[in-house]
């Protein structure tokens, strides 16, 4: 079956418009359905919005972050699920964060200017897949930027620091 996963946001968003702007949305069974806007339609029918084996899934292994938050946590979402302690939270940090087209996890452009800050021994590695993509992102707090890059996926990764407060 043809995957469509990476176009599962954008289809969301797109019939939450169509349906404010006055537009269709076609209800069928299950995650099949189609969704249609007057004239436009986004999917084929029969094509699945969700990834075959239940939707976007990660590994987050934490180390050096203290308060009992080091480990391996697994986090499934739409539909939610895994061992992480907060799984809804966890989603809606990684859905806050990612961008049609952009890396949600992409590392801090080489160049940049940061500031000096050190914000502790924490480090986390993330893997798996999420909006479709192959993920393998590495965090950790040694500057300013890195900090807040860790920061914004608070509480996929856990809060340390100023942010723990």
């Amino acid at each position: 079956m043809f995957q469509v996963t990476p176009l599962r946001r954008l289809a969301l968003a797109v019939s939450a418009a169509s349906v404010s702007l006055g537009g269709s949305l076609a209800v069928g069974s299950g995650p099949a359905a189609a969704l249609t806007s007057p004239g436009v339609f986004l999917t084929p029918p029969g094509v699945s919005l969700t990834s075959p084996g239940g939707g976007d899934h990660l590994v987050v292994s934490v180390k050096g972050a203290g308060n009992g938050a080091d480990g391996r946590f697994e986090v499934r979402c739409h539909p939610g699920g895994g061992s992480h302690p907060d799984v809804s939270g966890a989603c809606r940090a990684l859905d806050r964060n990612t961008r049609w087209g952009r890396d949600a996890f992409a590392p801090v452009p080489d160049g940049s200017v940061c500031t000096m800050r050190y914000g502790g021994p924490a480090t986390a590695r993330v893997t798996g897949r999420w909006a479709g993509r192959a993920v393998d992102a590495t965090y950790d707090r040694s500057n300013g930027c890195e900090i807040a890059r860790w920061d914004r996926f608070v509480p996929l990764l856990p809060a340390v620091g100023a942010a723990a407060r």
